[in-house]
């Protein structure tokens, strides 16, 4: 498998931000944590592929949003906060080398971290950052190919993904406060602990979970359900509302 990742950016401290106060970030200590991210997804199998910084693009390094990768084809976004749109060329070019590329097109606005793949399922949040146009044109390029796309109503975060992630092959880590639980019928579900509403987010590769160090509570429920959990620490990343699947584009 390969990972797309991309460096931090060292205007990162400029990030968009919607839901989260605005603090200072420590950019060397926003770089070491990616470094260690990086070897995390090294250590679950993957290959790395790194994309050069962006001094321009301070959201750059969350290239989860950029672009969708499939068995079949990617789909390069176009992000619903428009300092971002500059950052499809480079994700572009990188994922053509692996993937044959469709283009989400105006007026579709679409982040990837809105998109939860799970199986032939494709659930996608309807958020401040994607709309039913872009849904639309996800759900005709992937008709085809057999997948199924599903409108889930985000409300309280960012992403769809802040509120669901996949953790194994049939088993979602849901905050149920942030995103309907009946959207999820077909999938078993493990909910956050109560006090740790921003633990939904997790990254599966393989049969390991990358997860936040910052959440110790439902990291204890991922490991007593069986979970290969691989703690990682991105809180300088947090603080521009990024996690751990925004950091990545996985391509098998």
């Amino acid at each position: 498998m390969i990972a797309l990742t991309r460096e931090v950016s060292p205007a990162l401290a400029a990030c968009e931000l919607t839901h989260l106060p605005r603090v200072p970030i420590d950019i060397g200590a926003a770089r070491r944590q990616h470094a260690a991210y990086e070897q995390a997804l090294m250590a679950a199998g993957c290959a790395v592929e790194r994309i050069a910084a962006a001094p321009g693009l301070p959201d750059s390094v969350f290239v989860e949003d950029i672009a969708i990768a499939f068995p079949e084809l990617a789909i390069v976004t176009r992000p619903g906060a428009e300092s971002r749109r500059a950052e499809t060329a480079a994700v572009g070019e990188a994922l053509a080398r692996h993937r044959s590329l469709h283009h989400v097109q105006e007026p579709g606005t679409l982040d990837g971290g809105d998109v939860l793949v799970a199986g032939r399922s494709v659930y996608i949040g309807r958020s401040s950052r994607t709309n039913d146009h872009a849904i639309a044109q996800v759900r005709q390029v992937l008709s085809p190919y057999g997948y199924t796309v599903c409108t889930v109503a985000v409300s309280g975060c960012l992403h769809l993904k802040s509120a669901v992630t996949l953790v194994d092959h049939n088993a979602l880590l849901v905050n149920p406060a942030w995103v309907p639980p009946g959207a999820f019928a077909r999938a078993e579900l493990v909910e956050v602990d109560p006090e740790e509403p921003m633990a939904a987010n997790a990254l599966r590769v393989g049969g390991v979970v990358i997860y936040p160090t910052a959440f110790p509570r439902t990291a204890d429920r991922l490991s007593r359900r069986g979970l290969n959990v691989t703690p990682v620490d991105v809180s300088e990343l947090a603080k521009a509302e990024g996690a751990v699947t925004c950091c990545s584009i996985l391509v098998e």
